[in-house]
Formats: structure tokens, C-alpha cells, sequence
């Protein structure tokens, strides 16, 4: 899958959630959730970044659906997963129970 393919996911799967908003995040266009005030997804080197509890983050990677995603400092970040969607249902999946985790 391209970046371009993921980009054009997160677009589609976007339009599916209400209310969000699109900002600059790390240098890419992210979803908030106005409410919480907090990043819950965007799109970084070719694959869907989400928030999510690290103990899901954690199982995430160990299953091979994820990979840890680091900003470009050479440690992961601990709830930020990176993922390659199958889907624009996979993907609006993984971007909503990423905000719903930020919403809390």
C-alpha cells in the first residue's frame, strides 16, 4: 500500500466521523476531537497513526498489525500505533476507537 493509498483511506474514513476537527500535527493533517481537545489520528510515512491505551498499542505490535511509530526522535511513542488499513472500513474502525479513547 502507497502513501497516497493510506492518505486517500484517511480521507474517506474522515468524512464518515462528525464533529472532528483537522489540524497540523507532527507536519501532516491530524483529526481532533474538538471536545477533548486532543490528536486522535493522522497520516505519517505511508501508514494511519492512531492514539490508543498502550496495553492496545502493545497488542496491536505484537499481533504484526502494528508497528511502533516514533516522531522522528528515535523512541516510540507509547500510545501511538502505526497502522496499514486493509480497508476505509478498517480504517474508519481504528479512527474511531482512537477517539473514542481520547474522548474519555
Amino acid at each position: 500500500m502507497t502513501s497516497t493509498d493510506v492518505d486517500v483511506l484517511f480521507d474517506r474514513a474522515a468524512k464518515r466521523l462528525r464533529g472532528v476537527e483537522r489540524g497540523k500535527m507532527l507536519s501532516a493533517t491530524g483529526l481532533r476531537d474538538p471536545g477533548a481537545g486532543k490528536f486522535f489520528a493522522f497520516v505519517a510515512h505511508g501508514q494511519l497513526v492512531v492514539k490508543l491505551p498502550a496495553d492496545r498499542v502493545t497488542e496491536l505490535i505484537g499481533s504484526g498489525e502494528g508497528r511502533a511509530f516514533d516522531a522522528g526522535k528515535g523512541r516510540p511513542m507509547r500510545e501511538w500505533v502505526g497502522l496499514s488499513p486493509a480497508d476505509e472500513d478498517a480504517c474508519a474502525a481504528y479512527m474511531r476507537e482512537a477517539r473514542k479513547f481520547v474522548a474519555r
